[in-house]
């Protein structure tokens, strides 16, 4: 998941970075309402997290330039000022989600991940990695032209990885969007699944497909 930081204030947007990175979204931080117009526009996001008060247009300001134009990436507004007046301000320019200062990151995350999920999904049908192919329609899986069995949840962490086109996934992401948890239940349930999943597709290719990266998450990816 691609998402835009828009802050100006250096810690803040260090702490908003970190928080992403951690659930292992792919971050582009900018400082100005130039920029983050600029951005926006470009296009590719998935969500954006923008903050009010930065240099240049404020966050309202670009924000409603870029509803003006179509601009359809969700948006998360931040403020250090939670008066009533300034929410509606931001839900009626456009904004989808309004987060008061100071927050903590949790409610960052689900709140961001929330607002992806609203995001129509438009990944092609077919998903390949290398001789590994599945079909998101019939939910039929094959490597090297040889069918695999999945369970229901082996197919959903399956295309996960596969829609994450090469980023590494974190415990907590993979358990939001396979499992539909916004919490962490204390179990080995995502280790689990992977080991079933990694004994069907890669026990029988000397080219494995699903990666562990340490203490960060999974991947899937042609080896280096």
């Amino acid at each position: 998941m691609r998402v835009l930081i828009v802050e100006d204030e250096p810690k803040m947007a260090a702490f908003i970075e970190k928080a992403c990175l951690e659930e292992g979204f792919v971050v582009t931080c900018v400082r100005d309402g130039h920029r983050a117009l600029e951005s926006l526009l470009v296009g590719g996001f998935d969500v954006a997290i923008l903050d009010i008060m930065i240099p240049g247009p404020d966050g309202l300001s670009v924000l409603r330039s870029y509803r003006e134009r179509e601009g359809k990436t969700p948006v998360l507004l931040l403020s250090a000022r939670g008066e009533v007046n300034e929410r509606v301000d931001g839900l009626n320019a456009g904004a989808d989600d309004y987060l008061p200062k100071p927050f903590v990151v949790a409610e960052l995350a689900a709140r961001v991940r929330a607002l992806a999920r609203r995001t129509p999904d438009i990944s092609p049908t077919v998903l390949r990695v290398a001789d590994l192919t599945i079909n998101s329609m019939t939910r039929e899986v094959e490597r090297a032209g040889v069918k695999l069995h999945l369970s229901n949840r082996e197919f959903r962490l399956l295309e996960f990885l596969m829609k994450s086109n090469g980023r590494i996934r974190g415990r907590m992401a993979i358990l939001e969007a396979v499992w539909d948890y916004n919490f962490d239940p204390g179990t080995n349930l995502v280790d689990v699944y992977i080991r079933r999943l990694r004994d069907k597709m890669d026990r029988d290719h000397p080219q494995k497909l699903l990666h562990t990266e340490i203490g960060v998450g999974y991947v899937l990816r042609l080896p280096p």
